[in-house]
């Protein structure tokens, strides 16, 4: 995760997911770390599309697994 006064907070971090067959990577986005926008994306290669739609559902509906994903990037900032 990358930090700057004009750019806010931005980064990565890999996970899986329990029963999907691919690695994700997520980016994350924000401002002044409060609301964040993120991409979601395959790890190293294409995966069920039907699975990451479903994991995408899932981050919105989830605030808990999405923070969880915002406080692992968090923990390795740069200023």
């Amino acid at each position: 995760m990358r930090h700057s006064e004009e750019n806010g907070y931005a980064g990565q971090t890999h996970f899986e997911v329990t029963g999907h067959k691919k690695p994700y990577e997520i980016t994350l986005f924000s401002k002044k770390g409060e609301d964040w926008e993120y991409s979601l994306h395959f790890l190293h290669e294409p995966g069920s599309e039907e699975e990451i739609l479903a994991l995408e559902d899932e981050l919105e509906e989830n605030d808990e697994l999405f923070g969880q994903l915002v406080e692992a990037a968090m923990k390795k900032v740069k200023e």
